[in-house]
């Protein structure tokens, strides 16, 4: 039961999580982060860490699309391990509906 990164981190990308995954398997994108699903250990410790509530096990109902998005994704975009300040207008993304339709970018960050 991998964890896996939902539209909620979209625009609002904290990097809190990656701050207590102890196998560094968190990948950075443009826009948001995601967590490889093959290389997550199913700790569970960055659910907790997450203030924008994106990270779901992969056993919950409807997200089929998000796991497959996070293996996609987190294969291309560069590792991250150090945490950076969020985007400066992320307080504007938290809580907005239809993210990823609206704002979701298949570019990737810059990593560590």
């Amino acid at each position: 039961m991998p964890y896996i990164v939902t539209e909620p981190c979209i625009g609002v990308k904290d990097k809190s999580c990656m701050t207590v995954c102890p196998v560094d398997c968190i990948y950075e994108g443009d826009d948001q982060v995601y967590i490889h699903p093959d290389e997550c250990i199913d700790c569970g410790l960055c659910e907790a860490e997450c203030p924008a509530e994106a990270i779901k096990p992969d056993t919950e109902g409807g997200l089929d699309k998000w796991l497959e998005i996070n293996a996609k994704y987190a294969a291309a975009w560069p590792n991250i391990t150090e945490k950076r300040d969020a985007p400066s207008d992320a307080k504007e993304f938290d809580g907005v509906e239809g993210k990823f339709e609206k704002y979701f970018s298949a570019e990737p960050g810059s990593g560590d």
